[in-house]
């Protein structure tokens, strides 16, 4: 009965995993959905991944392990992982090797795409810690149109595409895109996403079935976090898939909108001792969108800040404790 169910391949791209790869797998082990092969594409690693990895193989041939011969930077080595994809694989199912899976989460998935050719992209809500991420589809709401879903999204829709561990991919999808992944966009899988759904549709299981783990100071994660690359990664969306998908009028409403909501927080950092390579990098990413930085905007952006300020001590008040309370 196992052989005859669709082969779902799980791939996973690490680098100096120690401290996490051994749950990875161990949940990879601990799903409901039989029939899996695992791989892990080691990055070089200069802690004892291989060995916890290798370890592992040797009990259970479904897990293997590759090597790089030569390091590469992080999403380079997504695509190497999605390299892995079994040429019997019906799905790949991705997961960072610092994330992990929820026991059933193979079994509802296929068990979603199975009896929807049409879709490519299984998602499903995650956790991270006590937070449940990538809400904001009805509960009745599994199905969704690839073309619907994407012109959602740039509507200011919510994200409901997650992280690549949060889906399952269809394996000729994957096969078919070499590399998988853009190397020079740090939220590739989202540029994925509108890639694949313009002809393809997108379902979502109403259930948790991934576990996030938590952002590690020199990760990508971490990085847009500080950086928050979402607001320019929004208008790189905008400016590159929004004509095929929105109207000329609801292109330039949410572009403004969008801008406005950015020059506000870009007006925001300019009390928070930014570095040269913050505004460097949000100059670059919003002359490449082709909106240079507007000095005149940025300024207004702010007086706005301040005027907030003056305006409402109490907020304040509030930030200075929060700060100083960070602080001790």
């Amino acid at each position: 009965m196992t052989d005859s169910l669709p082969l779902v391949s799980v791939v996973t791209p690490v680098f100096n995993g120690e401290k996490h790869v051994a749950q990875c797998i161990e949940s990879v082990l601990a799903q409901t959905y039989p029939r899996w092969t695992h791989t892990l594409v080691d990055n070089c690693s200069k802690d004892g991944t291989a060995e916890i990895i290798q370890r592992y193989a040797d009990k259970d041939a479904r897990i293997r392990m590759v090597s790089n011969a030569k390091f590469v930077r992080v999403i380079e080595n997504y695509n190497n992982a999605f390299r892995q994809t079994s040429p019997d694989a019906k799905y790949t199912k991705l997961v960072a090797a610092d994330d992990a899976l929820m026991p059933e989460c193979l079994e509802k998935m296929v068990g979603f795409a199975e009896p929807h050719p049409s879709v490519a992209i299984v998602g499903a809500y995650g956790i991270r810690e006590t937070n449940v991420l990538w809400r904001g589809l009805p509960w009745w709401q599994s199905f969704v149109r690839g073309p619907d879903a994407l012109r959602e999204r740039l509507l200011g829709g919510p994200y409901v595409f997650g992280t690549p561990t949060a889906v399952l991919l269809r394996a000729d999808v994957v096969r078919a895109r070499d590399p998988f992944f853009n190397e020079s966009n740090l939220h590739a899988d989202s540029e994925m996403c509108f890639d694949v759904l313009v002809d393809h549709d997108f379902g979502f299981v109403q259930q948790i079935l991934t576990i996030q783990g938590a952002a590690i100071a020199d990760s990508l994660t971490s990085f847009s976090e500080r950086f928050q690359t979402y607001f320019s990664h929004i208008l790189y969306e905008l400016v590159k898939y929004g004509p095929r998908h929105l109207t000329d009028a609801e292109l330039a409403q949410r572009i403004e909108s969008h801008l406005t909501d950015y020059y506000r927080y870009l007006g925001e950092q300019a009390f928070k001792n930014r570095g040269r390579e913050f505004w460097s990098y949000h100059r670059g990413k919003l002359a490449d969108a082709g909106r240079p930085l507007d000095r005149l905007r940025l300024a207004g952006a702010v007086a706005g800040y301040v005027a907030d300020r003056v305006g409402n001590p109490k907020r304040s008040l509030e930030g200075a404790l929060r700060r100083l309370s960070r602080k001790k």
